[in-house]
């Protein structure tokens, strides 16, 4: 991937496709190998393969402020 995105705990990102009720914001809740990410509309948490959750993000709207 060209442009190396770092994700971090309390990110919120915006994903290609909006999750069927209808929000578009995902905070994302756990890295590791496997990231979970939570439906800010909804708050359903969907646990995704690094590789397939990098492929499928959007943009990072918010970066988390915890440092």
């Amino acid at each position: 991937m060209a442009d190396n995105k770092q994700f971090e705990l309390n990110d919120i990102v915006s994903m290609k496709k909006p999750h069927p009720c209808g929000e578009n914001q995902w905070k994302v809740i756990r890295v590791g190998m496997d990231i979970r990410i939570k439906c800010m509309g909804c708050q359903h948490s969907v646990l995704i393969p690094r590789r397939q959750f990098e492929k499928k993000v959007k943009k990072i709207l918010e970066k988390s402020e915890e440092k």
